[in-house]
């Protein structure tokens, strides 16, 4: 897979993340999950654009595993969403796949770029 195209998966997961946050109830449960899930749901994108212009291929391999950590952390979220019934499961079932997808798409990438950089070392 090519940048531009993960690059427009993350986009599109950060933005299926937004709509679902504006789908929380208003109580103070639904609040708090918003807060931090638009926060780690958001981030994985801007996170490896920011790898995408690293200056070494450690700093890439950085922000990559920054990106899989938030996309561990949105996993959670919606797991948690699910679990309080905030949100019924059926309508989830698909991010929460694409969380798990691109959690695995961004490892692989890391494992390779840390190849690359103990081979160039």
């Amino acid at each position: 897979m090519n940048s531009e195209v993960l690059s427009e998966r993350l986009l599109e997961f950060a933005v299926r993340v937004a709509k679902v946050v504006d789908g929380l109830p208003d109580t103070k449960l639904g609040r708090q999950i918003a807060n931090q899930f638009i926060r780690s749901g958001t981030s994985p994108v801007a996170n490896y654009e920011e790898g995408c212009a690293a200056e070494s291929k450690s700093d890439f391999a950085h922000k990559l595993s920054i990106s899989l950590k938030e996309l561990r952390e949105s996993r959670v979220w919606l797991r948690l969403i699910v679990k309080a019934d905030l949100i019924k499961e059926v309508r989830l079932t698909e991010l929460i796949d694409e969380a798990e997808q691109l959690g695995r798409i961004i490892g692989k990438s890391i494992v390779t770029v840390k190849g690359q950089i103990k081979q160039d070392g």
